[in-house]
Protein backbone atom coordinates (compact mmCIF):
# COMPACT_ATOMS: atom_id res chain seq x y z
CA UNK A 1 0.00 0.00 0.00
CA UNK A 2 1.09 3.53 -0.73
CA UNK A 3 0.22 6.79 0.82
CA UNK A 4 2.05 9.94 -0.17
CA UNK A 5 4.44 8.26 -2.58
CA UNK A 6 5.97 5.91 -0.15
CA UNK A 7 5.50 2.05 0.78
CA UNK A 8 3.40 1.59 4.01
CA UNK A 9 4.48 -1.82 6.05
CA UNK A 10 1.38 -4.24 5.41
CA UNK A 11 1.90 -6.15 9.11
CA UNK A 12 2.01 -3.28 10.98
CA UNK A 13 -0.54 -1.10 12.56
CA UNK A 14 -1.48 1.95 11.38
CA UNK A 15 -0.62 4.37 13.48
CA UNK A 16 3.19 2.83 13.66
CA UNK A 17 2.84 2.19 9.74
CA UNK A 18 2.06 5.88 9.03
CA UNK A 19 5.63 7.24 10.78
CA UNK A 20 7.05 5.49 7.91
CA UNK A 21 6.55 9.02 6.03
CA UNK A 22 8.81 11.37 6.51
CA UNK A 23 7.54 14.25 8.99
CA UNK A 24 4.80 11.84 10.39
CA UNK A 25 5.98 10.97 13.79
CA UNK A 26 3.59 9.14 16.44
CA UNK A 27 1.79 11.82 18.02
CA UNK A 28 1.22 13.46 14.49
CA UNK A 29 0.10 9.86 13.16
CA UNK A 30 -2.55 10.15 15.78
CA UNK A 31 -4.02 13.25 15.01
CA UNK A 32 -4.57 12.00 11.16
CA UNK A 33 -5.62 8.63 12.26
CA UNK A 34 -8.11 10.87 14.71
CA UNK A 35 -9.22 13.09 11.58
CA UNK A 36 -10.00 10.63 9.21
CA UNK A 37 -11.70 8.16 12.16
CA UNK A 38 -9.77 4.92 11.68
CA UNK A 39 -9.19 2.54 14.68
CA UNK A 40 -5.25 3.29 15.84
CA UNK A 41 -5.00 -0.30 16.33
CA UNK A 42 -6.18 -1.41 12.96
CA UNK A 43 -3.24 -3.50 10.21
CA UNK A 44 -2.10 -1.63 7.43
CA UNK A 45 -3.30 -4.55 5.33
CA UNK A 46 -6.94 -4.64 6.84
CA UNK A 47 -7.62 -0.73 5.75
CA UNK A 48 -10.18 -0.26 3.04
CA UNK A 49 -9.23 1.81 -0.29
CA UNK A 50 -11.65 4.20 0.93
CA UNK A 51 -9.60 4.37 4.40
CA UNK A 52 -6.77 4.89 2.62
CA UNK A 53 -8.09 7.83 0.63
CA UNK A 54 -9.04 10.00 3.73
CA UNK A 55 -5.47 9.22 5.12
CA UNK A 56 -4.69 10.14 1.74
CA UNK A 57 -6.54 13.70 1.26
CA UNK A 58 -6.28 14.47 5.58
CA UNK A 59 -2.02 14.71 4.76
CA UNK A 60 -2.11 16.50 1.71
CA UNK A 61 -4.62 18.87 2.91
CA UNK A 62 -3.22 20.04 6.70
CA UNK A 63 0.59 18.27 6.79
CA UNK A 64 4.11 19.43 4.75
CA UNK A 65 5.74 15.44 4.35
CA UNK A 66 7.98 14.00 2.41
CA UNK A 67 9.74 16.00 -0.22
CA UNK A 68 8.20 19.25 0.27
CA UNK A 69 8.90 18.80 3.66
CA UNK A 70 12.44 18.74 2.86
CA UNK A 71 12.39 21.42 0.80
CA UNK A 72 11.61 23.92 2.87
CA UNK A 73 13.72 22.61 5.69
CA UNK A 74 16.61 23.17 3.22
CA UNK A 75 15.50 26.34 2.47
CA UNK A 76 15.54 27.38 5.94
CA UNK A 77 18.81 26.45 6.11
CA UNK A 78 20.04 28.20 2.93
CA UNK A 79 18.43 31.91 4.26
CA UNK A 80 20.46 31.16 7.95
CA UNK A 81 23.07 30.95 5.65
CA UNK A 82 22.70 33.97 3.14
CA UNK A 83 21.76 36.05 6.13
CA UNK A 84 25.39 34.65 7.76
CA UNK A 85 23.24 34.12 11.26
CA UNK A 86 25.44 32.05 13.70
CA UNK A 87 23.43 28.88 12.69
CA UNK A 88 24.16 29.36 9.13
CA UNK A 89 27.41 29.96 9.96
CA UNK A 90 27.66 26.55 11.11
CA UNK A 91 25.92 24.85 8.67
CA UNK A 92 28.49 26.09 6.38
CA UNK A 93 31.34 24.52 8.48
CA UNK A 94 29.76 21.80 8.82
CA UNK A 95 30.33 22.08 12.83
CA UNK A 96 27.00 20.92 15.59
CA UNK A 97 24.78 23.86 15.14
CA UNK A 98 22.50 23.81 18.12
CA UNK A 99 25.33 24.21 20.62
CA UNK A 100 26.61 20.92 21.02
CA UNK A 101 30.82 20.73 22.57
CA UNK A 102 33.28 20.36 19.61
CA UNK A 103 36.57 19.38 21.65
CA UNK A 104 34.94 15.85 21.73
CA UNK A 105 31.92 13.85 20.17
CA UNK A 106 31.22 15.87 17.34
CA UNK A 107 32.40 13.25 14.65
CA UNK A 108 28.60 12.77 13.42
CA UNK A 109 28.54 16.14 12.15
CA UNK A 110 32.59 16.23 11.26
CA UNK A 111 32.45 13.02 9.73
CA UNK A 112 33.99 10.45 11.97
CA UNK A 113 37.21 12.64 11.80
CA UNK A 114 39.97 10.53 14.27
CA UNK A 115 43.45 13.18 14.57
CA UNK A 116 44.17 11.46 17.52
CA UNK A 117 47.84 10.09 17.50
CA UNK A 118 48.85 7.23 19.28
CA UNK A 119 51.30 7.10 21.92
CA UNK A 120 54.06 9.16 20.96
CA UNK A 121 56.66 6.51 20.62
CA UNK A 122 57.66 5.00 17.35
CA UNK A 123 57.74 1.20 17.14
CA UNK A 124 61.35 -0.21 17.43
CA UNK A 125 61.97 -2.41 14.27
CA UNK A 126 62.79 -5.45 15.01
CA UNK A 127 66.60 -6.67 14.13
Amino acid sequence: MRIVGINIPDNKRIEIALMYVYGIGRSLAGRILKTAEIDFGKLAKDLSSAEVNRIQSTIEKNYKVEGELRQVIKQNINRLKEIKAYRGVRHVKRLPVRGQRTRTNSRTIRGNVRKTAGSGRRKVELK
